[in-house]
């Protein structure tokens, strides 16, 4: 069992480079959106703040996340190292792989441990909510809290994609009242629940916030495809003949935040699935996301080195604060307040 999840995950990583591994047919939706631009912004583009905070963590550096991606193999240890260099480097936040693999077996425990790379910057954990239906009680999510020195716990949703997974985990009853057990008895401040690639809505949203839940990623749809993946990876025929029907199923990132935002105004929202670019981050936060993730782009540039990574990053940084500065706004308290983001007829 533990050398097949140490497989997948391997597989994971390879197939996520793969442009078959987008979805199709389907945008983040952030197209549909354009700010206004103001000639005259009366700043000084020096003095542009990207500052923000992360519940108790306050940070000087951009509302930017390494999403989460991997962990459990032996590609991801020195993957998970560099990203968590460059994290702390640039001051992201940094999520973290599903770390169910750490409760099975010890062999890839470290690949997990990273906060020795990374002791200023928040680092979120991250586990499987189905799991809660498969044996994975408080106390285990306990260990991988205190194994992983986390600061937050993430729970991510992934029902398409367990479906298509070969031996997927697809027994998601009655979860929420134990999500609402787990939030209430975590030593860490705070929970979160986090799609991989197919949206929160807005009604879902609600009820997460109604049992505790302190923030949701919405992780919408528009870059990486789960399903794709995963039928990449099967060699059962015919769930590959019915992944192909889910090759652009899912909610956009902005519609996401956008139907959230009107419906749970001033809710802690993360923006992650489908990010291309500083811009398209300046247009999450104005929806109302408070921060923003990249994940498969950060996955490319790793690859090659540390150094390509940290220039990436430096890259989105500089384009979010030229969309601050070309609508005249100096901080992200004022880009989240902003009225020049505009919906295109």
């Amino acid at each position: 069992m533990t050398d097949s999840i140490h497989r997948r995950k391997q597989e994971h990583i390879e197939l996520s480079l793969s442009d078959e591994a987008l979805g199709r047919n389907i945008t983040n939706g952030f197209d549909r959106y354009r700010f206004k631009h103001n000639a005259l912004p009366e700043i000084d583009f020096n003095q542009i703040d990207l500052a923000t905070s992360f519940f108790h963590h306050l940070l000087p550096t951009p509302p930017f996340l390494i999403s989460s991606m991997t962990g459990g193999a032996a590609l991801a240890e020195s993957i998970n190292q560099n990203l968590a260099i460059a994290a702390e480097e640039r001051g992201w936040i940094f999520a973290l792989g599903s770390t169910r693999v750490m409760l099975e077996s010890d062999k890839y425990r470290s690949s997990f441990q990273v906060r020795r790379f990374a002791p200023t910057i928040p680092i979120i954990a991250n586990i499987g909510a189905v799991q809660l239906n498969y044996g994975i009680e408080i106390k285990e999510v306990k260990q991988i809290l205190e194994w992983t020195e986390a600061d937050a716990l993430v729970l991510h949703l992934n029902s398409i994609q367990e479906i298509i997974q070969q031996g997927g985990d697809v027994n998601f009853s009655y979860l929420l009242p134990k999500i609402e057990r787990l939030v209430k008895n975590l030593p860490v401040p705070v929970g979160g629940v986090k799609e991989v690639g197919f949206g929160i809505d807005e009604d879902v949203a609600k009820r997460l916030i109604d049992v505790g839940i302190a923030f949701v990623d919405v992780a919408g749809a528009g870059g990486t495809s789960w399903s794709q993946i995963e039928k990449l990876r099967s060699n059962e025929p015919i769930k590959k003949q019915a992944a192909e029907a889910f090759a652009s199923w899912g909610n956009p990132t902005a519609e996401c935040l956008f139907n959230i935002s009107e419906k749970l105004p001033n809710q802690k929202l993360m923006a992650s699935g489908g990010i291309r670019n500083g811009l398209d981050a300046a247009k999450a936060l104005a929806l109302g996301a408070s921060h923003v993730g990249f994940a498969r782009s950060v996955l490319k540039e790793v690859i090659k080195s540390p150094e390509a990574l940290m220039e990436w990053m430096q890259t989105r940084e500089l384009e979010l604060k030229i969309a601050m500065f070309g609508i005249g706004v100096e901080n992200i308290s004022e880009l989240k307040a902003t009225d020049r983001l505009q919906i295109l007829s």
